[in-house]
């Protein structure tokens, strides 16, 4: 797993949304989705609001890596299945988005089951 450059996580972690955009497997890029992240002990986390059933969120599990845009950067991206930092993760959300019903969606036990970490290729 490589690390994030401390300045780019950071620039990351203060926008307020980012796109992303998953590989297929033919190497073209699908169409980038908004999504809403947050960064926890070093790493970037995301979820589906919609669960597994997400398109983006599928199209992320079928290849693994994509690109995301945000705060000014841009960059080449795994996604790997992470539940470690759950409690945390949720945490984050609530403090970086408030408490309103869009934060209760995205730390539903569905979107929590699409816990994904972002790293840096």
């Amino acid at each position: 797993m490589t690390e994030w450059n401390p300045e780019d996580l950071s620039a990351l972690a203060d926008a307020g949304e980012i796109d992303i955009a998953a590989y297929r497997a033919d190497g073209s890029l699908r169409s980038p989705r908004i999504v809403w992240h947050v960064a926890v002990d070093g790493s970037l986390y995301l979820r589906s609001v919609r669960g597994e059933a997400g398109a983006w969120y599928q199209g992320v599990r079928a290849t693994g890596h994509g690109v995301i845009e945000g705060g000014g950067d841009r960059a080449e991206v795994t996604f790997s299945r992470d539940d470690s930092l759950d409690d945390a993760i949720d945490r984050a959300y609530h403090d970086k988005y408030g408490d309103g019903s869009p934060v209760r969606a995205i730390t539903s036990p569905a979107a929590v089951a699409t816990t994904l970490r972002v790293d840096p290729r």
